[in-house]
Formats: C-alpha cells, sequence, structure tokens
C-alpha cells in the first residue's frame, strides 16, 4: 500500500473494474430474494447537485448493502425528458443567437433539444459513475426513448378508452411566459408587496352602491357578479339588485353564495369566473357568465372593452385604478402583503385562464381510491412516517389533472382529430385510422405533461406493457428514494398507474430524505450561487469523503446543512483507515494467512474489540434497514476510529512487539479479523478506499462488492469484557485528564509543562469491588504504559499521611501526590494565569445566567437552545470549580 491514500488514483480504476465485471448487473434469479430501485430519473435540465447526490448516494449505499446481504439486487437507472424545464432551457440557450423556437420550427428545435440530451445526459451519468453508483448501466432508459415511448402511449390509450380522459374548457394555471397551463403542484407561492383596492359598485337603480376589495383591478371588467353571505343580515334585502359595473357598459347581479364571508371586509365580494378558482367555483353553482380579459399573452382582450384592449394586464391595472379614482369610485387603497401564484421553472405570475385543455379524472375514482388505500392500510409504509399523512390529505383532496402542454419538447398527446372536430386516441396511425374510420385526420399539437410518463417508471422500465421476466420478477420495487417536493408531482401518481395496470403497487417504502441547504440555511441552487458542484468535491477531497460526510447529516429530519467544511473530516477519516491498514500490514506482511487461535486465549482488548464489533455490525445493519444511515455512519465512525484506532491497536502494540510467540500470533489475528470485517461493513457507504485496503489484507473472494455482509455474532459478544475494557479506558482517559489539568499554559510556563508531560506520577488505585481490582491488576501494564504512569500499586482504601489529587472513575479511584503534580511549577504565575480564566469563564457563565434568567428567552426560544444553554452554564460551573480547587491547592 502507498503511503498515503489518493482517490484520483483508485475510484476510476476500481469502477472500471467493476463495471468490467459485471458486478452492478442483475438478472432475474427466481429462488432467489430480490431488491430493486428504479431510481429517480434525473431531469436532462443540467448537471447533479448536492441533493443529487445524497439521493443517489443513498440508493447506492442500500443496494450495495442489499448485494452483500445475499440479494439479486437491481438498481435501475435513467433520465427525464423533463418537458417544460428542458425546452426553457434550450430556449434560453438559442435565444443567446436571437431566436426563438418558432423561428426554428418544431422540427428542427426538437432537434435542438436532443443534442443537449445527448450532452447532458452523458454528463449525468458520468458524475453518478464518479459518485460509485452500484447502477445497472445495461438497463438505462430514458423517457422518451422508443420503448419508454410505447408504454406511455399504451397508458394514454388505455386511460382515454376507460373514460378517465376528456377534453373540457376549465379554468386552467396559464405560465404567460413558458406559454403552457401547468399543474397546481407546478405552481409556487411567493409573498410580494402588494394593494387592496376598496372600490364602489354602485346599484344601477341609483339607490346606492356595495364596496368590493380586490387585490387584482384589472380582473373586474370580467365580473360577472357580487356575492354576499346568505346569512350576512346586512345585505339581506339587497340580493338580486343589479349593479352597474364601472368602466363597463354591464350590468351584474348582487347573488347569495356562502362563498362570501361575513366577517371578511366589507362582506361583499366580486365573482370573476374566468380569472379566479374559487369564483369559477361560484360562477357554475350559479350559472353565472364566464368573461375573459386577460389573455394567453397576458395582455388584455377586446373583452376588456376597446380602452384597454392589448395592453399588458399590469399597465391595464395602473390605467383602471386611475380611472376610478377621477370617476370617485375608489374609496381607498391599503398596502396588502400577498401570496402570488407563479410559475416554479421561470417565475412569472401565473393567470388562471379558460382554456381547452385535456384532462385525467381525479376526484371520486377508483385509481385515487385504490392509492388511498394503500397508504391508509400501511401496504406502502412512507418513512419518516408524518409523509403519510400530508400524502392522504392531498390525495383527498384532488381536483381533476391537466394533462396537455402547449410544449413541443415531450410525447405529443396521441389524439387524433376527423375533419368534424370529433376525435379518437391511438398508439399509432395505423390503429388511429381504424378507430376513426377515416385517414383524415391530424394529430393533436401538445405534449403531455412531463409527469405522466415519469408516473410509469417503476413498470415502464422493466418492459411493461409486455409481460417480461424482469417485470415479473423485480416489480414491485423495494423502495423509493425522493424528496418532499415531488410527493404529490410523481410518488402519487406513480402510486395510481402501478396500482392500475400492474394490479400492485409499485414499491413497498416511500424514504422521503432531508433538503439539503447551505450552512445559513437557505435551499441550494445554482441560480442562487450556493450550490456546490458534487464532482467539484471529488476533485478535491474524493468520493468516500463526499459521500460520508453527507451521510452522516442524513437524518430523519426535514433540512440538512452542509457546506464545504464538512467534507475534511471525513477525508481524515478514510486516511484513518488507510493508516490503520499499513500498521496492520506492517505487522502482517503481503503473504500473511489467518489462522484462528483457541479462543479461549484471548487477552482482554481482543475480547473486548471483537465484541464491540458485532455490536457495531447490529447497530449498522439495523441502521439501514431503517434509513437512519447517520446512525450507521456513526457508529461506524466510533467503532473504527476510537474503539479499534485509538485503542485496541495501540494496546496491541506490546504483544505485537514482545517476545511471546503465541501473543503476537493472537494480536495479528484480531487485528486483520476485525479489520476486514469492518471494511465489509463500511462497503457501502466507502466504496472505494474499501476495496482498495480488502484487496491488499487477506480475504477471501474476487470483489468486496459481492463479499458477505457481517451480521453480529452473538457468541463473540462478551459483556464482561467490554466492563472490564470500559474501566480501563476510563481509567486511562481519567488519568490523562488529571495531567492536562495541571499542565501549566502559557508561554513563560513552556519548561514546567515540559516536565510535567514527561514525568511518570506514582499513583495508588483503589478497586471499588474485587472484579474491578482483578482488572485493573491485569491490565496494569496497559495502564501504565498507556497513561504514562511511574509506579502503581492497587490498594483496598484510600492512602493517609500525604497531600494528593483524586480522580475517580466508576470502580476505581486514583491518587497522586500533589507535590509531584507541582513540582516545577511557579504558584504565583500559576495562581494569577488561573484566576485569569477563571475570571474569563465566569463572565461567560454569567452572560448564559443572564439569558436563562429571561423568562423570555425561556418560553420564546426552541427548547434544543435553552437546554443548551443549561447544558453549557453547568459545564462553565464544572470547569471553574476545578480551576478553584487547583488555585487552593497551590496556596496551600
Amino acid at each position: 500500500m502507498e503511503k498515503i491514500y489518493e482517490p484520483k488514483d483508485v475510484e476510476a480504476r476500481r469502477y472500471a473494474e467493476w463495471e468490467e465485471r459485471g458486478y452492478f448487473h442483475a438478472e432475474p434469479t427466481p429462488g432467489k430474494q430480490k431488491y430493486s430501485i428504479t431510481i429517480p430519473p434525473p431531469n436532462v435540465t443540467g448537471s447533479l447537485h448536492m441533493g443529487h447526490a445524497l439521493c443517489y448516494t443513498v440508493q447506492d449505499v442500500l443496494g450495495r448493502w442489499k448485494k452483500m446481504s445475499g440479494f439479486t439486487v437491481l438498481i435501475l437507472p435513467g433520465t427525464d425528458h423533463a418537458g417544460i424545464a428542458t425546452q426553457n432551457v434550450v430556449e434560453k440557450q438559442i435565444a443567446k443567437d436571437g431566436l426563438t423556437r418558432f423561428d426554428l420550427g418544431r422540427e428542427k428545435f426538437v432537434e435542438k433539444v436532443w443534442e443537449w440530451k445527448a450532452e447532458y445526459g452523458t454528463r449525468i451519468v458520468s458524475q453518478l459513475k464518479r459518485l460509485g453508483c452500484a447502477f445497472d448501466w445495461q438497463r438505462e432508459r430514458f423517457t422518451l426513448d422508443e420503448r419508454y415511448a410505447d408504454a406511455v402511449l399504451q397508458a394514454f390509450v388505455r386511460f382515454y378508452d376507460a373514460g378517465l380522459i376528456y377534453k373540457g374548457n376549465r379554468l386552467i394555471n396559464w405560465c404567460p411566459r413558458c406559454q403552457t397551463v401547468i399543474s397546481d403542484i407546478e405552481v409556487e407561492e411567493e409573498d410580494q408587496a402588494g394593494h387592496l383596492w376598496h372600490i364602489r359598485y354602485p346599484f344601477a337603480d341609483g339607490s346606492g352602491s356595495v364596496v368590493v376589495a380586490t387585490s387584482r383591478p384589472e380582473t373586474m371588467l370580467g365580473d360577472s357578479a357580487v356575492a354576499v353571505n346568505p346569512e350576512d343580515e346586512r345585505y339581506t334585502a339587497l340580493i338580486g339588485k343589479m349593479i352597474a359595473l364601472p368602466l363597463t357598459n354591464r350590468q351584474i347581479p348582487l347573488i347569495a353564495d356562502s362563498y362570501a364571508s361575513a366577517e371578511f371586509g366589507t362582506g361583499a365580494v366580486k365573482v370573476t369566473p374566468a380569472h379566479d378558482p374559487n369564483d369559477y367555483e361560484a360562477g357554475k353553482r350559479n350559472n353565472l357568465e364566464q368573461i375573459t380579459v386577460i389573455g394567453f399573452d397576458g395582455n388584455m382582450t377586446a373583452q376588456a372593452g376597446e380602452r384597454y384592449s392589448t395592453m399588458d394586464r399590469y399597465e391595464a391595472r395602473n390605467l383602471i385604478v386611475a380611472d376610478l379614482e377621477e370617476l370617485g369610485l375608489l374609496e381607498k387603497v391599503e398596502d396588502h402583503p400577498h401570496r402570488v401564484p407563479t410559475c416554479e421553472r421561470c417565475h412569472t405570475t401565473i393567470e388562471p385562464l379558460l382554456s381547452d385543455q385535456w384532462f385525467m379524472k381525479m376526484a371520486n375514482t377508483e385509481l385515487v381510491a385504490g392509492a388511498i388505500d394503500v397508504a391508509e392500510n400501511d401496504s406502502i409504509e412512507f418513512v419518516p412516517d408524518r409523509y403519510k399523512k400530508i400524502y392522504l390529505d392531498w390525495m383527498n383532496g384532488l381536483r381533476d389533472w391537466p394533462l396537455s402542454r402547449q410544449l413541443w419538447w415531450g410525447h405529443r398527446l396521441p389524439v387524433y382529430y376527423r375533419p368534424d372536430g370529433t376525435h379518437v386516441a391511438a398508439r399509432n396511425w395505423q390503429e388511429a385510422v381504424e378507430r376513426a374510420g377515416t385517414d383524415q385526420l391530424t394529430q393533436e399539437e401538445d405534449v403531455l405533461d412531463t409527469w405522466f410518463s415519469s408516473a410509469l417508471w417503476p413498470f415502464a422500465t422493466l418492459g411493461w406493457p409486455e409481460k417480461t421476466p424482469d417485470l415479473e420478477y423485480f416489480y414491485p420495487t423495494d423502495v423509493l428514494t425522493t424528496s418532499r417536493e415531488i410527493l404529490y408531482l410523481w410518488v402519487a401518481r406513480m402510486i395510481m398507474t402501478g396500482i392500475e395496470f400492474m394490479g400492485e403497487k409499485p414499491f413497498d417504502q416511500v424514504y422521503i430524505f432531508a433538503t439539503v441547504l447551505d450552512k445559513k440555511g437557505r435551499r441550494m441552487s445554482k441560480s442562487s450561487g450556493n450550490g456546490i458542484d458534487p464532482v467539484d468535491m471529488i476533485d478535491k477531497y474524493g468520493t468516500d469523503a463526499l459521500r460520508f460526510s453527507l451521510l452522516r447529516l442524513a437524518s430523519k429530519g426535514q433540512d440538512i446543512r452542509f457546506s464545504e467544511d464538512r467534507i475534511p473530516e471525513a477525508r481524515n477519516f478514510a486516511n484513518k483507515l488507510w493508516n490503520a491498514a499499513r500498521f496492520v500490514l506492517m505487522y502482517t506482511g503481503d503473504d500473511y494467512t489467518p489462522i484462528a487461535p483457541d479462543s479461549d486465549s484471548y487477552s482482554l482488548p481482543e475480547r473486548w474489540i471483537l465484541s464491540r464489533l458485532q455490536h457495531t455490525a447490529r447497530t449498522v445493519n439495523a441502521s439501514l434497514a431503517s434509513y437512519d444511515l447517520d446512525d450507521a455512519c456513526n457508529a461506524l465512525h466510533e467503532f473504527l476510529w476510537n474503539e479499534y484506532c485509538d485503542w485496541f491497536v495501540e494496546l496491541c502494540k506490546p504483544a505485537l512487539n514482545g517476545e511471546d510467540e503465541a501473543a503476537k500470533e493472537r494480536a495479528k489475528f484480531v487485528l486483520v479479523t476485525v479489520l476486514e470485517s469492518t471494511l465489509r461493513l463500511l462497503h457501502p457507504v466507502m466504496p472505494f478506499v474499501t476495496e482498495e485496503i480488502w484487496q491488499a489484507i487477506p480475504h477471501q473472494g474476487e470483489s468486496i462488492c459481492s463479499a458477505f455482509y457481517p451480521q453480529p455474532d452473538e457468541t463473540l459478544v462478551d459483556l464482561s469484557a467490554e466492563s472490564g475494557m470500559a474501566l480501563l479506558i476510563d481509567s486511562i482517559t481519567a488519568l490523562r485528564t488529571l495531567r492536562a489539568e495541571f499542565t501549566p499554559g502559557g508561554q513563560e510556563n513552556e519548561a514546567a509543562r515540559a516536565a510535567i508531560l514527561a514525568r511518570r506520577f506514582t499513583v495508588t488505585a483503589v478497586a471499588d469491588s474485587d472484579s474491578a481490582r482483578t482488572t485493573l491488576t491485569d491490565q496494569i501494564s496497559a495502564l501504565t504504559n498507556l497513561a504514562r504512569l511511574g509506579t502503581v500499586t492497587i490498594e483496598s482504601a484510600t492512602p493517609e499521611g500525604t497531600r494528593t489529587v483524586a480522580t475517580g472513575v466508576s470502580g476505581a479511584t486514583f491518587y497522586i501526590p500533589a507535590d509531584e503534580l507541582l513540582e516545577g511549577v511557579d504558584p504565583v504565575k500559576e495562581s494569577t494565569r488561573l484566576a485569569t480564566e477563571i475570571a474569563k469563564l465566569e463572565k461567560e457563565r454569567g452572560g448564559l445566567e443572564g439569558r436563562l434568567n429571561n423568562p423570555q428567552f425561556v418560553e420564546r426560544a426552541l427548547p434544543e437552545v435553552v437546554e443548551k444553554a443549561r447544558t453549557d452554564s453547568a459545564d462553565l460551573t464544572q470547569r471553574i470549580a476545578k480551576l478553584a480547587a487547583r488555585r487552593e491547592m497551590l496556596a496551600g
């Protein structure tokens, strides 16, 4: 092994070997348990970000773990054409040359998008390989490839034939910038400063007026009524009166509808059915006229009147307000911050508009009922479980799904129109002619919402609609790992289509991983300039370091804060592992063959480390099963760094360097055995460094990828050894701490500090029990060496007649003569230094106590913040007491 681990020299070579040997490929294996994941296909809109890195690392860890546990594992990769998102990106690209898609025409523009896909689809695959993802690249899919397109056509026609897909004129969300309809769940709500205009609507008979308030005065030109609550006594006698709608020559009625709230504003609301979802429903209930005054280009229509026609909607707003004010109909204007619906792609304000679109029935369908049932009966488990309620709340309030998009990139709707305007759905032209009874057909121009095609992902990727061996064996998949943002967009729709077409749920579990934020708590994105490119971090620190640092943060909380500062610690962990392996090989050599010794001959440290290995294996397996990947990583870090490297390796050195050949062989065997098992435990998380080391030490098999994943061996669990080692470790740690506490600080005390660090103190140990006494007696050599002690005696009573300083642990107390601790220390200088330190700590504690004594802080701060303040204060009190005791000793 090289002296220093260089990831860049290892990763490409090892990944190429894994691919060449087919470790990632899976074939149906009847009689063998399978584990399958179809990865969330990243959009071909650019390169992957840190959120992707976490998502795909989680899936890779699960897949590698299951493969090593004996499963046939398929992790199927692919990419999504991403409809509107990809089209927007390419439109921006050609705009740099002063072109629009209309300049190119549909065919040429789509060619441009395919060129983009070829570049960025390849880049995404390259990134996933750099992340170490053990995905079956022989099965890579794209949501616009030919076989997948066949599945989309089949699904659409089956839904159409079942009466679930229809064309209707309904209110939709329209993006004037993207020039397409978008679904409710592709709309983002943005907090914006605005106004509330209070407008006086006069009655047509001149008997008075009613005041309504609106945040969008430009839509008043399309009002069909003013509504009041039927229980509102202020308006009971006025219901049915006609209103002369300002700025128009129309009259509209004052109607009663429970949609109006008597408690809000004046209790009267304007009803504009063609430009507001709630007004649309109220209009249907009251059979009101639908008047469209804003067009698809965001400009006012002819129905808005000659004065405002063709004006931009916001220009018209300003003119309308000015006109109302001139007529004396503007009662007042209030500042009114409100949430504005915007397009999630381009952030343009959405315009609710009436439009002929293709819809899919959702509400009160068996399709939705089945998708609700699998969640309610826990056939599909949501992790964390709070997302089950979120999912069900949304499913129980579904509206019909608008399927058509006014785009060129995507799956063109397989709908064909006859000359008379009637239509049929068909999978191809020949079938359309057969169904329509004529070849005088025109295909629908619109494309499908991208989520329609991606909803088929878990089974279309496995060969549906054909009954393939892959589909029979690998479906349903085991887990979907995804982000909370697409719980509705994608997860719910996969569940619906899976049940509809496969008769079975598409996955057993849905794991919602945390959102990656920057260190300031902001969502990472390239547009915000705070994104971290995973490949940049891999180039700098190595893949294993990036994976480990991400996974240690991947708790079941909502969000995780990530910064580059996290990665060096993980790189240090990889280096620690590398150095531990080099240490082991230094003693075993390249040709060492492990031969198990008689288990009765193991020393306390050897019994302990073997026992701790079993606990670690149990914790890691359980944590991976419950998606607590942070717990798995922390357990591995604690075991390898602290228990194996910091303690066991040090405790082995006397045997390795001694003359007792049997003890030497035992130490070598345990060192190698535990290291090899730990490498296998760690492999799913840090695949490259573990493979490289595993190949250098004694092992069985061709690759660690297919080696058996360690399971706990209960026969090696030794609670007695763990108790004994806990006493030894605690004792060494306490004695080291005591030495450090009495080591003077400051440059002026350098000589005294060096003397105390080098001095081997006389120690008297008083054991609390016979077992503790036996342990300390048996391990007195380890205690002496690692705590750097001189003479150690073990007594049954506290020493008398000599001034001593004591430090205690559970099971024993240790006494060191005070004169030895203070030898060479200038009492005046050290006392002055301690006084300064105490004053500093007391000031710090005073600040914490001031906050804790403030009721507002205790009541309003987060509970964890208050608890931390209490813990910090208690810690400072303990430190101050110790320093004060040392000052007192110096004085005496």
